[in-house]
């Protein structure tokens, strides 16, 4: 089923939404089990745009819903991880499960793409679990590629798999 999409910033109003989405999404997944000290993380949307840039994806239709959001991760945010000078981040690409397939996780790495390109980057990164491999698969249709050698781990038992597009 085709959607019309719109990518834009997500509104205050629309934040616990946001925040609800991601822990869903996340859970849904088998990443993160409740109890996780990530789940505050991932709740708290209104941080995360108030210090980075809190993307959404909503259908067109006249009473739009909240599709999937991501983590836009500008220079100078404190919820860059992977990027050094001259690459655009993003982190916690989400899509409400009973909306995938739908397009909206790849119309906001797009978006997160264009983003980079327009504040004059020449890569994007990206680290994701290696048990996201739905995102993976997402991430090298879009010509991204792995890069080991910057795989890292926030805590011992999680480790984080890097990927990035040159443009």
């Amino acid at each position: 089923m085709t959607v019309s999409l719109q990518i834009r910033l997500a509104e205050p109003s629309e934040y616990a939404v946001v925040g609800a989405l991601t822990v869903s999404a996340y859970t849904a997944d088998g990443l993160l089990h409740e109890a996780s000290d990530y789940v505050e993380e991932l709740a708290d949307a209104a941080a995360r745009a108030r210090e980075a840039e809190l993307w959404v994806a909503v259908d067109g239709s006249a009473s739009p819903e909240v599709l999937g959001t991501v983590t836009y991760c500008p220079p100078g945010s404190p919820y860059r991880e992977l990027a050094g000078p001259g690459e655009g981040e993003f982190r916690m690409l989400a899509v409400n499960p009973a909306h995938r397939r739908r397009g909206a996780g790849r119309a906001l790495v797009q978006h997160c793409v264009t983003r980079s390109r327009t504040a004059g980057d020449r890569f994007v990164v990206i680290c994701s679990l290696s048990q996201m491999t739905a995102a993976h698969g997402l991430y090298r249709e879009l010509g991204f590629v792995r890069l080991p050698e910057r795989d890292w781990r926030p805590i011992p038992e999680v480790e984080l798999l890097a990927f990035r597009l040159s443009f």
